[in-house]
């Protein structure tokens, strides 16, 4: 009886458990959604903004402000579904994952690298000012974008070879829960993207921290705290803060070891708080600190008021 008993109590704590488990999903999940919502109305005014200004579009800094809110876009789009595919054990193609995949991962890598860019533009435009027009063009910024989509995709490259090593033709017929681990069969890939994730974030910080110190330096100079320098180095300062919050995402690592078997519902709160969150944070900081997103950001909300209440 005894047996029975701690059995039955075991089976309907396991059912609380799951219950549990499973309003939790629901509730990030609904979480994720809202705030997807919130990033696209924001990202839909900016890109408007964008499009809709002649002058924007001729600046350096704003064709890779967009870029990068477009990259994040695509990021948050294809990992919440593989998120939820995975979450909810939807079976793909191993080819389709693969695809998937090699884009999640780099977007999830651009950023950065566009933030070092940024960071870039903004030291030509303060310690070189005679060559920032020259240099910082259009035509500049089409190439670092294609520069930055080349280094992002060239690991994968290396990454699909290693894996052909591991696995026969066969394995690509098959269909997968998808996630990057599913597709990693060997310590060799293991190896080139820790490496690559490494060296690529401790790239963009030496990037970010020398032009942050040039820029001061120019600031101390002028001595003067509304300089164009100083604006300048805050500016680098918050991308600083920008890459920090991309690499929070490393987080999810330590979490899922330490924590995973206590908490199933642990890989939806990493998403959300580790994944989602810096994405969608980031561009929000950016641009309402940029006085044009701002001014028409503000005029866009006015105009909606006034037309609320002429329209009672």
């Amino acid at each position: 009886m005894v047996n029975l008993s701690t059995t039955h109590s075991n089976v309907t704590e396991g059912l609380i458990f799951d219950n549990t488990t499973d309003v939790i999903r629901v509730t990030i999940l609904i979480l994720i959604v809202l705030s997807f919502i919130v990033f696209y109305h924001w990202l839909a005014m900016i890109l408007y903004a964008y499009f809709t200004t002649p002058h924007l579009r001729e600046m350096a800094r704003y064709v890779l402000f967009v870029h990068m809110l477009v990259s994040d876009t695509l990021y948050l789009l294809t990992s919440f579904f593989l998120f939820v595919s995975s979450v909810y054990l939807f079976y793909m193609p191993v080819p389709w994952c693969y695809a998937f995949g090699t884009f999640t991962t780099s977007s999830f890598r651009v950023t950065p690298y566009n933030l070092a860019i940024m960071s870039i533009e903004r030291y030509i435009a303060i310690c070189n000012p005679l060559r920032h027009a020259v240099t910082c063009n259009v035509r500049w910024c089409k190439s670092m974008i294609a520069l930055m989509w080349t280094l992002g995709l060239v690991p994968i490259v290396v990454d699909f070879i290693a894996l052909n090593f591991s696995v026969n033709r066969d394995f690509y017929s098959l269909y997968i829960v998808c996630n990057w681990l599913a597709l990693s069969k060997n310590q060799i890939q293991s190896s080139i993207r820790s490496l690559v994730l490494i060296f690529s974030f401790s790239m963009v910080g030496l990037i970010i921290l020398y032009t942050y110190i040039k820029v001061m330096l120019v600031a101390q100079k002028i001595n003067s705290g509304k300089s164009s320098a100083s604006k300048a180095g805050k500016t680098v300062l918050l991308h600083a803060f920008q890459l920090f919050l991309c690499m929070t995402s490393f987080f999810t690592a330590l979490t899922d070891i330490y924590l995973r078997n206590e908490y199933a519902f642990l890989p939806s709160l990493n998403f959300f708080f580790f994944m989602c969150v810096p994405r969608f944070i980031s561009p929000l900081i950016y641009g309402i600190r940029d006085n044009v997103f701002r001014k028409y950001t503000q005029n866009f909300y006015t105009h909606i008021c006034l037309k609320g209440l002429f329209t009672k």
